[in-house]
């Protein structure tokens, strides 16, 4: 697996964004990440709370690669789903693209067959937008100056829900 640095466009932003959202309403998921193999977390929506989200980004990618080992001892190059119930939440974490994952955070108000059906789907169309980003030449000379404080704003927000 190689790493890329990868700048997502504004406008591919949004476009995550209204797919993570969309996801949320039709799965019944309460939080929705988009992390990179690596652990860094590219985008999250879902309702407002005291999330460690660096913590459960790298935790969640160093599982799903752990994983990898299993796999190849049964023949498979990975492993596409990985499942953790617990009692209160659980949590559904699904293969994007080769260099991104896609994990949800869900609870008694839906079932595990909702959310792995619409992440299924979430991640095929957020791996198509992730793609299209890779693929354009990066802007040189854009980032060449430090932001100015009214230049600086979240590209995302978590909404309640």
């Amino acid at each position: 697996m190689k790493v890329r640095d990868m700048v997502i466009h504004e406008e591919d932003a949004a476009q995550i964004h209204q797919l993570l959202g969309r996801f949320l309403a039709e799965s019944g998921a309460a939080e929705v990440l988009l992390i990179d193999r690596s652990g860094q977390l590219l985008a999250m929506d879902g309702v407002s709370r005291a999330l460690d989200t660096v913590s459960i980004s790298a935790l969640a990618a160093a599982a799903f690669s752990s994983t990898g080992a299993m796999a190849q001892l049964l023949g498979e190059n990975e492993f596409t789903v990985l499942f953790h119930e617990g009692l209160k939440q659980s949590i559904h974490v699904s293969t994007v693209d080769e260099e991104a994952i896609l994990l949800a955070i869900f609870d008694e108000r839906t079932t595990v067959g909702m959310v792995r059906l619409f992440a299924k789907e979430t991640s095929k169309a957020v791996g198509t937008v992730l793609a299209a980003t890779r693929s354009r030449p990066k802007r040189v000379g854009e980032f060449a100056t430090p932001l100015r404080a009214d230049e600086g704003r979240p590209t995302w927000e978590p909404r309640g829900r």
